[in-house]
């Protein structure tokens, strides 16, 4: 899966993924291959993403939104810093 994670001011991360885990507003969820197609708001949070050599990484949000579509996850995020 490709993701891009874009806060207003820039590109934060992008990059060949296994996962990524969202803190969405109704409960956390985690985004696989193969994931349904999805629109989804984002609550303040960890982000957690496993890239393609097993690496972690972990940003906090304080809200934004994530879409899903073709295996490409898009997160648009406002108030991020690095965990």
């Amino acid at each position: 899966m490709q993701l891009v994670i874009l806060t207003p001011g820039k590109e934060v991360y992008s990059g060949d993924i296994k996962s990524v885990k969202v803190p969405g507003t109704t409960g956390q969820f985690e985004v696989l291959n193969g994931h349904a197609a999805i629109v989804s708001s984002l609550e303040m949070g960890d982000v957690r993403i496993i890239d393609s050599t097993g690496n972690t990484h972990t940003f906090r949000i304080q809200k934004g939104f994530i879409e899903v579509i073709n295996n490409e996850v898009a997160i648009l995020a406002q108030g991020l810093s690095v965990s």
